[in-house]
C-alpha cells in the first residue's frame, strides 16, 4: 500500500492511497490542477482514480469535489449529512453515492473503514483503509479523543495523524475568543500533545510510520508538532510531517 498527502493542513486536503492497481482520493481540498500535478510529479494519473471520498463538509475539504467529477470522472462518496451541507456547492454533477457512517465501503480487494467522528461537521468520518494485511488510518478533524480511537490505532500500520495545534500559540495568537473555544472544543480540533499521547499510548510496534497531519497554519508549526511528538514518544519507526504541498510516497 502506498500512500500521498497531497495537501494537509488548514489552507486545503487531499490524500492519495493506492494498493493492487486500486487508487483513491480522501477530500478535495485541493484545485484539481494541482492535485493532478502532485500525482503526475510521482507517476501517477489521477484519472485512474476509483473514487474521490469525502470526510466531512467542511470547505477544506470538499470545496473542489465537483471539479475532480466533472474533470476527471471520478464518483463522489459521502455521508447522508455531509451530501446534505455540501452537495448543493459541488456545481453539476451526475455521480454522487452516499453512503452511512461506520459504513464499509469497498472497491476492488480495498476496503474503507468509516469512523463517526464527534468533529463540528454535519456528518463527519475518520477512515482506515484496509488491503493486503495492512492497515492505514486517515484519522484527521477528529473533534476530540473519543471512546474508541485508541483500539483503531493499535490495530495500524500506518497513520495519517492529526496534529493541529499547539496550545500556546492557539492562547497567544490572533484569533478572537470563539474560534479559540471552537478548535479546542470537543467538536474542534486535537492538540500536538493530544496527537502524542493518543499515538504513545495506543500505537502498537506494528505502526511503521506516523504523518502529522492538518496542522494549522497559524496555531502550529511543523517543527512543534514533531518535537512534541518525539518527547512524548511512542513505538513508531518514523515521525514526519506534512504541512501543506509535499508529495512524497508513503509506503507500507
Amino acid at each position: 500500500m502506498n500512500a500521498i498527502a497531497l495537501q494537509s493542513g488548514s489552507g486545503g486536503n487531499c490524500i492519495y492511497v493506492e494498493c493492487g492497481g486500486t487508487a483513491l482520493l480522501f477530500d478535495a481540498g485541493v484545485s484539481g490542477v494541482k492535485a493532478a500535478e502532485r500525482l503526475a510529479a510521482v507517476g501517477r494519473d489521477i484519472r485512474n482514480v476509483s473514487a474521490l471520498i469525502l470526510s466531512h463538509d467542511h470547505s477544506d475539504h470538499v470545496r473542489c469535489a465537483g471539479i475532480y467529477q466533472r474533470k476527471f470522472g471520478l464518483p463522489i462518496y459521502a455521508t447522508d449529512g455531509t451530501l446534505t451541507v455540501a452537495e448543493p456547492r459541488f456545481g453539476v454533477v451526475n455521480d454522487v453515492r452516499p453512503f452511512k457512517a461506520g459504513a464499509t465501503l469497498r472497491f476492488n480487494g480495498l476496503a474503507v473503514e468509516t469512523i463517526p467522528t464527534p468533529h463540528d461537521g454535519a456528518d463527519g468520518v475518520a477512515f482506515v483503509v484496509n488491503a493486503k494485511r495492512k492497515r492505514l488510518g486517515i484519522l484527521t478533524d477528529l473533534g476530540h479523543v473519543f471512546d474508541g480511537l485508541a483500539p483503531v490505532v493499535k490495530k495500524l500500520h500506518g497513520v495519517f495523524m492529526e496534529s493541529n495545534y499547539d496550545p500556546k500559540m492557539l492562547e497567544t495568537g490572533p484569533y478572537p475568543r470563539y474560534l479559540k473555544d471552537r478548535i479546542r472544543g470537543p467538536g474542534g480540533h486535537i492538540s500536538n500533545e493530544e496527537s502524542a499521547d493518543l499515538l504513545a499510548g495506543a500505537a502498537s510496534a506494528r505502526l511503521k510510520w506516523a504523518c502529522l497531519a492538518h496542522l494549522s497554519q497559524n496555531n502550529n508549526t511543523p517543527a512543534k508538532a514533531l518535537r512534541t511528538h518525539r518527547r512524548i514518544g511512542g513505538t513508531y519507526r518514523r515521525c514526519v510531517t506534512r504541512y501543506t504541498d509535499a508529495a512524497d510516497l508513503l509506503e507500507l
